[in-house]
């Protein structure tokens, strides 16, 4: 079994909490030890025990692989136009996802696989180790159970979203849409999915249709997400809350009574920075949320019509300069943050036995994630031990996964 230190580390963000009360763990002159995929020891580089190769940070920071807990990279075509009409004062709107549908639709599975590893080599070479997928692009059978289908072939962390919209050839026919959701569809994709999903918004899908949704993917196994409160005040974060939900996702109008719920449960309330941005819409409140007790995680949701964004340095950025979080909170939501919506404990975290998912930055310090916004800050990633990036900046090579 051959080992691996990571020494001269100048910053080391473990998210381990200390004594102190400081849940960043964070560590100088630090070092870490990776055998077989794992971490096997963190500590002082003084301390270090010997390793078959030794990798010199050079005094630069070093933090936990990205996990980016809300994206859905199987679509066909984009929605520049979209944007531009927004840059021009449109309002966004749920229902442009059904010109993504049928750009999806009349995409062949190569052609999508094709576009679904880049996405991932995109991610892998801006730090981001883990990543959700959610299909909700085909929204019938056969196209739902394809985009989950090779999602699987990329991570564990697949999500069905055949509730996303109403498709157009069930316009005015919503319940029976959620008929076959719930019955054929759920069907045919509850094997490539570890996840069930609902768009709980006006324009979507009512409160009393999310639950029938989540009811029958929750008795087929799956667990419950939910996207709520995007476009408005809604009843989706308490049913979220209510039904257990890993995570409820957006969270940009929040009542008192959802900050309340949340702050009492292990729902997590996922940050999607990007789509504020895309979209012109003014930015939660991480600063509320955080102070209230609500654990929070922060995701790219990668997306061609409102966050087309593969970045979670750009999202940390955005959380630091326009949601009132510090960079610290920013890079923990995006590391420990998204492994708790995840309900996972292997990643998000530098720790013995944590899968060894390791960013070196080409920096002295995970402030400058913040500080130094567009800035190709990704010197290196390791992800299950194995690094990734054979260029300090490149990641164009296909890496192929981001999977177990």
């Amino acid at each position: 079994m051959s080992a691996l230190l990571i020494t001269n580390i100048g910053e080391l963000t473990t998210n381990v909490g200390s004594r102190d009360g400081d849940r960043f763990g964070a560590l100088h002159d630090a070092a870490v030890l990776v055998e077989d995929g794992r971490i096997a020891w963190v500590g002082s580089a003084l301390d270090a025990p010997a390793a078959d190769e030794t990798v010199d940070a050079r005094g630069h920071a070093v933090i936990p692989g990205f996990v980016d807990s809300h994206s859905h990279l199987v679509f066909g075509g984009d929605r520049a136009a979209e944007f531009e009409a927004r840059m021009a004062g449109q309002k966004y709107a749920a229902g442009g996802i059904r010109s993504t549908v049928a750009a999806t639709r009349a995409t062949s599975d190569d052609e999508l696989r094709v576009r679904l590893r880049g996405f991932v080599d995109e991610m892998i070479a801006q730090g981001t180790t883990t990543v959700e997928i959610k299909s909700g692009y085909g929204l019938s059978i056969d196209d739902e159970e394809r985009l989950v289908r090779l999602a699987a072939e990329v991570t564990p962390e697949v999500t069905f979203l055949g509730a996303h919209v109403i498709p157009a050839e069930y316009a005015d026919r919503a319940d029976e849409y959620v008929d076959l959701v719930i019955g054929p569809m759920l069907d045919a994709c509850a094997a490539h999915s570890k996840w069930i999903d609902v768009f709980c918004e006006t324009g979507a899908f009512t409160v009393e249709q999310s639950r029938r949704v989540l009811e029958a993917g929750i008795a087929r196994g799956l667990q419950p997400r939910v996207h709520a409160s995007q476009l408005g005040p809604g009843d989706g974060v308490r049913l979220a809350v209510e039904l257990g939900a890993a995570s409820v996702d957006h969270g940009t109008y929040l009542t008192d009574a959802d900050v309340l719920a949340l702050a009492a449960s292990d729902t997590v309330l996922t940050l999607l920075p990007g789509v504020e941005f895309s979209t012109r819409q003014s930015y939660p409140d991480a600063r509320r949320l955080i102070d209230a007790g609500v654990t929070v995680a922060i995701a790219c949701d990668t997306n061609p019509g409102s966050s087309f964004t593969s970045s979670m340095p750009f999202c940390i950025a955005i959380a630091v300069r326009d949601m009132g979080m510090t960079p610290a909170e920013a890079v923990w939501a995006a590391t420990a943050g998204g492994a708790r919506a995840l309900r996972r404990d292997d990643i998000g975290v530098i720790a013995a036995g944590a899968r060894a998912d390791v960013v070196l930055l080409k920096a002295t310090s995970r402030t400058h994630l913040a500080y130094r916004p567009g800035v190709p800050l990704v010197q290196q990633v390791w992800k299950h031990g194995v690094a990734m990036l054979d260029a300090p900046t490149t990641g164009t090579e296909d890496h192929g996964s981001l999977t177990r």
